[in-house]
């Protein structure tokens, strides 16, 4: 692809009406302006600087990424990521963290918050999509996980092997729970 191909494709810098090839493509997507388009986009820049910038560590510590990882690695950091996850963007006990950012909608059971991102558009309404949602934060806390396993692997087990006996002993407390009919 060329030059002129993108260029034919995104259209000049500025359009007759005054908005940006940007501009009309987020218009052209969301014409009601509900997606915080931008902030996404921010969101996943800053993402992609925290991966680019935990390889230039690695590099520069020497690490090499492994071959291949053991399945005990993989099936414990995902029982781990998803305890950890949920924690923080669901967890009455983390909601001072997402407080800044969301408001408290509802109590959810099992100690856990229904909240919502404040605000529509911003930085603040995207920290806050991303904090009150456990699906989002995984992909964070398993890119610091698979990185923290490359960079200190007996720190990254350690840690999984925490949240993962968590989520174990959650998943028992709810079965109890229902022998009990609590």
């Amino acid at each position: 692809m060329s030059i002129r191909d993108l260029r034919d494709m995104v259209g000049p810098a500025h359009r007759a009406d005054g908005t940006s090839p940007a501009e009309s493509l987020a218009r052209a997507y969301d014409p009601e302006d509900v997606v915080d388009l931008s902030g996404f986009a921010g969101s996943l820049t800053t993402y992609a600087a925290g991966v680019a910038t935990l390889t230039l560590v690695g590099r520069a510590a020497g690490v090499q990424l492994p071959e291949r990882y053991s399945v005990v690695d993989v099936v414990l950091g995902g029982v781990a990521t998803h305890k950890f996850s949920r924690l923080l963007s669901r967890s009455s006990v983390a909601s001072p963290l997402r407080a800044p950012f969301t408001r408290f909608q509802e109590a959810a059971g099992s100690s856990e918050h229904v909240e919502e991102a404040r605000g529509e558009h911003g930085v603040r309404h995207t920290v806050g999509e991303l904090l009150t949602c456990p699906f989002c934060m995984g992909v964070w806390v398993s890119t610091g996980y698979v990185a923290t396993l490359a960079l200190a692997p007996r720190t990254a087990r350690a840690w999984a092997a925490l949240f993962a006996v968590s989520a174990i002993s959650d998943s028992l407390q709810h079965v109890y729970a229902r022998m009990r009919g609590d």
